[in-house]
């Protein structure tokens, strides 16, 4: 079995791929009907046999906001496989913070909710972020930026702020991203730290083949990609696709049949 290639991020050893939240905690980017249904559909359960399957392959990293659901199915991940999971908590609020030292966090990033709040465009700082980050610190945990707006890497890199990493969207679909895909992938590449990228199948609109060959092939050997599944057989698919994007090999792809295709049958 493969074992995940790995990056380094504040001294610690990352998978480059980790593993998302939004498809076990209800967040689809699509529509009311489908939050309820991922709510209604997700348990305990569940989460633990998905998390159990990235363990396989020693992908060891979740991100994930302050969420006491997700801190119990990371515990039992843990009891069940011996295995430690990093947490890459996103918290919203500062108080926040301290929770995600009590409940386990190795990174700490607040989230785009705050980040982008601290963008000042005219200036070109991330003037008063810093709060934030030194509170990290002092908790002994890594911090870094979670973003949508594409600046923040900019300004951060250029004030030198105290960060290790940033999460920052990308996607071939240039889904929820704010300006053109070919800025933000110069955006990557540019990067003093290393980046994770997320929404790599642009929350489900672009199939795992096209959207992981592209982010696979643009970002850097020091970046990672953070992908959400629902089942622990999309986890196989993900990866193992993955994997043969990075070693430059044929994709293993079990081809969709449907009656539509019964012309392609020799």
């Amino acid at each position: 079995m493969n074992k995940f290639p790995r990056t380094i991020v504040g001294g610690i050893s990352l998978p480059r791929l980790i593993c998302g939240t939004n498809w076990l905690l209800g967040y689809s980017h699509t529509s009311s009907g489908q939050n309820n249904f991922i709510k209604q559909y997700m348990d305990e359960e569940k989460v633990v046999e998905i998390f159990m399957t990235f363990l396989k392959y020693d992908i060891d990293a979740v991100m994930g906001p302050p969420n006491d659901f997700l801190v119990k199915c990371i515990k039992k991940a843990e009891n069940k496989s011996g295995k430690k999971i990093m947490y890459i908590c996103t918290p919203g609020k500062i108080e926040e913070v301290e929770w995600a030292k009590e409940n386990g966090a190795t990174f700490c990033f607040p989230h785009q909710s705050v980040t982008d709040t601290f963008v000042n465009r005219e200036k070109k700082t991330m003037e008063g972020i810093e709060v934030w980050l030194k509170k990290i610190r002092e908790f002994d945990m890594i911090p870094g930026l979670s973003t949508h707006t594409p600046e923040t890497i900019l300004y951060a890199d250029k004030e030198n702020i105290d960060v290790e990493s940033y999460i920052q969207l990308y996607n071939v679909l240039g889904f929820l991203c704010q300006v053109e895909i070919e800025w933000i992938h110069n955006i990557i590449h540019e990067a003093k730290k290393p980046v994770m990228t997320i929404k790599p199948l642009a929350a489900g609109r672009i199939s795992p083949f096209p959207g992981l060959v592209f982010v696979w092939n643009t970002i850097r050997d020091i970046d990672m990609v953070t992908i959400g599944c629902m089942s622990q057989y999309e986890v196989e698919e993900d990866i193992n696709l993955s994997l043969s994007i990075l070693e430059k090999r044929k994709t293993d792809i079990e081809l969709q049949k449907t009656r539509s295709k019964k012309s392609f049958e020799i």
